[in-house]
């Protein structure tokens, strides 16, 4: 059995970190370059870069911040945020990402998945994922609808047909936030995850409501998840990525522990 991933995500906009709740209210939380060297120095299996504001201010992703991260950690990296197309990409990953998230833009234009999968290979495309709980219809059969441009716009497409269509495009993973849970710290969308992660056959993240180590254990047990992002819980020190796998394996959820 593969390891399950911790990984912290750093919402960046204007070069720094930030942090909100359903996508509303965002405050500073510190530097991004700072923020990652901490966390890999305390174990984090990857860290997750999203340059928050890039789709819906139309403007390219912020190089420099992604280069001055990669030149510090030393564990994968996934860059998200303004990425349009496949020149877009390979800035990325010349910057140092190991692996680049495509949201708004893959949902506007689905052939980027395939074209950056054929041009870097499957396992550096992430499909980015937003999605919010709404009423079972014959558009949205799942109840799950995807939303881009940071929450803002809603797409009239079914979460889960969009994953599946995804996968056969080419992504090699998905990184699946629930708009309805993220930031709340009350705990990951179950059901959510587990329809998606059932349902593909490449990993998934959970993302979003992460707020005490129980709820990671329950996502990645019960929601079948293979990895599990996380922000609010370690951004204000409520607990360390020690504490956190410490507590994942005591309940027998398999980890990479360097200690």
């Amino acid at each position: 059995m593969l390891s399950k991933r911790i990984i912290p995500c750093l919402d960046v906009r204007d070069g720094r970190t930030t942090k909100g709740i359903q996508f509303r209210d965002n405050v500073d939380i510190g530097d991004p370059v700072e923020m990652a060297r901490f966390y890999y120095r305390e174990g984090a299996d990857e860290i997750v870069f999203y340059d928050i504001t890039a789709s819906s201010d139309r403007r390219p992703i912020m190089l420099d911040v992604v280069k001055h991260v990669a030149e510090t950690i030393f564990i994968p990296f996934s860059v998200g945020g303004g990425i349009r197309t496949v020149e877009d990409m390979r800035d990325v990953l010349l910057a140092g990402a190991e692996k680049v998230s495509v949201n708004s833009a893959a949902v506007l234009n689905p052939e980027i998945i395939r074209q950056g999968a054929q041009a870097f290979g499957s396992q550096c495309i992430v499909l980015g994922m937003d999605v919010k709980k709404v009423a079972v219809s014959q558009t949205i059969p799942s109840g799950y609808e995807i939303v881009i441009n940071g929450g803002r716009t809603f797409m009239g497409m079914d979460a889960l047909r969009w994953a599946q269509q995804a996968q056969e495009l080419g992504a090699g993973e998905i990184c699946l936030n629930s708009i309805d849970a993220d930031g709340t710290q009350d705990g990951y969308e179950l059901n959510l995850t587990r329809l998606i992660s059932t349902r593909v056959s490449i990993p998934v993240i959970a993302s979003g409501g992460a707020g005490e180590p129980s709820h990671l254990a329950d996502v990645l047990k019960q929601g079948c998840a293979d990895a599990a992002l996380i922000a609010s819980m370690v951004h204000y020190g409520t607990y360390t990525i020690r504490e956190i796998k410490e507590y994942l394996h005591a309940e027998g959820v398999k980890v990479r522990r360097t200690w």
